[in-house]
């Protein structure tokens, strides 16, 4: 890919990570320690950031490298879960190993009813091990 198009895709997929964060190009330079010309040129498409600073991007945001250097549609439809916040207590679930049996349920499930999933197979897992007397 040539270097203005990775730059100009770079750019739209930092603003759009920007923009659902709430974060503001000043509050990225600070982060990342960088000046802000430099994340202005980011977000402008003029020059891409070393692939540490996208890692650490990565960690701020969230998301894989991919996400940042790849041409991706921000629709949600793109995602399993179509909630958020139902989306970010799976990926929850999903980091603990115990837990990953939950991606079973319908992608439609409400927040309050995952983490009351969660709570439920954490309460037997406890059991499991001995760790709690409480009954389901």
């Amino acid at each position: 890919m040539p270097e203005k198009e990775f730059n100009a895709v770079f750019s739209k997929r930092l603003r759009y990570y920007l923009s659902k964060y709430n974060i503001t190009q000043v509050e990225l330079a600070k982060r990342l320690g960088v000046g802000t010309t430099s994340v202005y040129n980011w977000c402008n498409g003029i020059k891409t950031p070393r692939m540490d600073k996208v890692d650490a991007m990565c960690d701020l945001f969230h998301c894989n490298r991919s996400d940042l250097i790849e041409e991706k549609s921000d629709s949600n439809t793109d995602h399993y879960y179509l909630n958020e916040e139902t989306r970010e207590i799976a990926q929850e679930a999903f980091e603990n190993p115990e837990l990953r049996t939950l991606f079973k349920v319908a992608r439609d499930i409400p927040p309050e009813r995952l983490r009351a999933h969660i709570e439920f197979m954490k309460t037997l897992k406890a059991q499991e091990r001995g760790e709690s007397d409480e009954g389901c």
